[in-house]
C-alpha cells in the first residue's frame, strides 16, 4: 500500500514543490521543482509582500497545482516561512492562495522552522552522538540549530535572511569593503546568542542547509572535476580552504562575473555574496576546518515529520 505526500515549501526567494511516493515506511522522490518567485523582494524590510510578488507567487503556485493535479494528489502541506510570518499583509496572500489555487498556507515560527530544518538533517547525516551547527541561509531568515542525531539541545532563527541582508548592505556591484565591514558589525550586535551557545555546547562540524550551501558544494565539484551528483547524495564535504577560495572570488566579483563561475545558477546569484559574508562570519566562532552540507532542508524535514506521525505547526 503506498501514499503520496506533497509539501510546498513557500520560501522567501524560492518556492519549492516536493511529492513523494510512501512505499513500506519509505519515501521515494516522484517531482523535486523549484521555482524563483522573490516573495520578498521590494518589501521584505518594509514588513509586507508587494502585489507584484503576490501575483509571482499565485502564478508559481499555479503551475504546481497543474503539476498535483496529474499526480492526482489531494493533501497539500505549504509552508509560509519568514517573508510570509513577519508581513503585516500576510492575509491578503493566504487568501489568495487558498481561494485561486486551492491550497492552504501553513505559517510556520522561526523556532518550529530551525526544528523541521533539523529533522532533514538528522536523516541525511549521520552524527550519532556528537553536537553538530546546522545553518540554514534562506532569503527572509536564517536558522541556527546544535544538536545530534537524537535531539536538539539549542535552537534559534534570526530574521537577517539573505534578500534583508542585500537590500540593506550589498547596494554596489561589486560589494564595498566598508559595507562588508558593517555587516560584519551587525552579525557581532545580532549573532550574540549564537557565539554563546557554540561555547557553551562546543559543536564540532558545521552543516549548511538550503540553496547557498548547494551552491556552494557545486561550484567545488565543478572546480575539482569530481563525479559527482549532487541531486542523489545526502550530503558534501568541503574544506575550508576550498570554502575560502569560493568567498575571495564571489565577494570581489560582479554579479556578470559570478555568473560565468561553473556551479553558479542565476538562481543564486544575487544572495551568494551576502550568505558567503555570514558563513565566514559563523566560521569564526567555530573554528572549524571543513563545512558539511546537506543536500536535505526544510521540505524533507516536513516530509520525515509527518512520516514520524507529528503535526508540521505547532
Amino acid at each position: 500500500m503506498s501514499q503520496r505526500l506533497v509539501i510546498i515549501d513557500m520560501g522567501t526567494n524560492t518556492f519549492h514543490l516536493l511529492i513523494s511516493e510512501i512505499v513500506d515506511g519509505k519515501p521515494h522522490t516522484l517531482v523535486n521543482e523549484k521555482s524563483a518567485v522573490g516573495l520578498g523582494k521590494g518589501g521584505i524590510n518594509q514588513g509586507i509582500i508587494t502585489d507584484d510578488a503576490i501575483a509571482r507567487a499565485l502564478i508559481t503556485l499555479k503551475e504546481f497545482r497543474i503539476i498535483l493535479d496529474a499526480h492526482k494528489v489531494s493533501h497539500v502541506i505549504a509552508t509560509g516561512t519568514s517573508a510570509v510570518r513577519t508581513a503585516k499583509n500576510k492575509n491578503v496572500l493566504i487568501d489568495k492562495v487558498k481561494t485561486e489555487v486551492n491550497i492552504h498556507v501553513e505559517v510556520i515560527d522561526g523556532p518550529r522552522e530551525a526544528e523541521l530544518i533539523f529533522r532533514a538533517v538528522q536523516e541525511a547525516i549521520a552524527m550519532e552522538d556528537k553536537l553538530h551547527l546546522a545553518m540554514d541561509i534562506g532569503g527572509g531568515s536564517v536558522e541556527f540549530i546544535i544538536g545530534d542525531s537524537k535531539k536538539i539541545v539549542w535552537r534559534q532563527s534570526f530574521e537577517i535572511g539573505g534578500q534583508r541582508l542585500i537590500e540593506r548592505f550589498h547596494v554596489h556591484d561589486p560589494i564595498r569593503e566598508e559595507d562588508r565591514l558593517e555587516m560584519h558589525n551587525y552579525f557581532d550586535s545580532i549573532l550574540k546568542s549564537l557565539d554563546d551557545a557554540i561555547k557553551k555546547y562546543k559543536p564540532i562540524q558545521l552543516i549548511g542547509c538550503s540553496g547557498t550551501f548547494d551552491t556552494l558544494a557545486e561550484m567545488n565539484i565543478q572546480h575539482h572535476r569530481e563525479k559527482i551528483l549532487l541531486e542523489k547524495q545526502t550530503c558534501y564535504l568541503m574544506s575550508l580552504n576550498d570554502f575560502k577560495r569560493i568567498r575571495n572570488q564571489m565577494v570581489h566579483s560582479t554579479r556578470a562575473e559570478r555568473l560565468k563561475f561553473a556551479g553558479m545558477i542565476e538562481l543564486r546569484v544575487d544572495m551568494v555574496v551576502v550568505a558567503m559574508c555570514l558563513i565566514e562570519h559563523v566560521l569564526v566562532f567555530l573554528k572549524a576546518n571543513s563545512i558539511m552540507v546537506s543536500t536535505y532542508a526544510l521540505k524533507e524535514g516536513v516530509l520525515y515529520t509527518m512520516l514520524d506521525g507529528e503535526k508540521v505547526g505547532i
